[in-house]
């Protein structure tokens, strides 16, 4: 009997379609009949020691190039061990992928909230503040971009593993739609992205574009620099901040 109390997040209902279903639900922390599995203090120690062996191992070696028996040896533990938390490899990355998106989520939130209380109003004189605030707040982190695109490529390659990647995907900009809608002014941006959908993809685009450039250049600080500008030239339609914004992106390393 399934728990109609409980919400259903876009990236469970795309895992309910597939075989291990009731193993990844047990996974989750959700027993068959909808029921919360107790999660023990020991199993929680295990679980994030493995995640961390294969953060760790998919940086040094590449996605493709890790093996279940090479994350157990790595964290010190079996098969048994790994099994009783993850099916599979592309599991274990699913629930590392929505830690760092549910930090992404939470750090943005934060920053949005915190900066809008502190102006008077959230019009398009506060964009540049409000943007100020998430550029700072965001964790950047090299190491999680090149995990991530490499996953990003293995998933172009598997119907299955794209649809939950991209569930995961919607799920994140549905957060970030929810909150962008109650502080950025949308009167003055192009019709498509009036909507909190259509602005969260943009935003999106813009902010994974960004931090790609990490993989060629290191450089944090430009990095925060660069999203800055590209966000307020987004966000911020005010005439005399969007020419300002312009001659920065023209003047950027590898600018618009």
């Amino acid at each position: 009997m399934k728990d109609v109390g409980r919400e259903v997040s876009p990236v469970a209902r795309t895992a309910e379609h597939t075989p291990a279903a009731g193993r990844a639900a047990r996974h989750a922390g959700w027993r068959p009949d909808g029921a919360p599995v107790r999660v023990t203090k020991r199993r929680a120690e295990t679980r994030g020691r493995l995640m961390q062996a294969a953060t760790t191992l998919f940086a040094e070696r590449g996605f493709g190039q890790v093996s279940i028996e090479q994350i157990c040896e790595a964290a010190g533990y079996t098969r048994g061990a790994f099994y009783s938390n993850f099916d599979s490899v592309d599991e274990l990355f699913f629930a590392l992928y929505q830690e760092r998106a549910s930090v992404i989520a939470e750090q943005v939130a934060r920053s949005l909230t915190a900066t809008a209380t502190a102006t008077a109003t959230a019009t398009s004189a506060s964009i540049p503040a409000l943007v100020d605030g998430v550029v700072s707040a965001l964790m950047v982190d090299r190491q999680w971009i090149m995990i991530k695109t490499e996953f990003l490529l293995h998933a172009a390659r598997s119907r299955e593993v794209a649809a939950v990647l991209a569930a995961h995907h919607d799920e994140l900009r549905e957060a970030l739609a929810a909150h962008l809608s109650t502080v950025v002014d949308v009167d003055g941006l192009p019709l498509a992205l009036r909507n909190p959908d259509g602005l969260a993809r943009a935003v999106g685009t813009i902010h994974d574009g960004a931090m790609l450039r990490l993989l060629l250049d290191p450089d944090e600080k430009a990095l925060r620099r660069w999203l800055r500008v590209l966000l307020i030239a987004l966000l911020d339609h005010s005439g005399d901040r969007r020419s300002d914004a312009a001659r920065h992106l023209s003047a950027a390393p590898g600018g618009a």
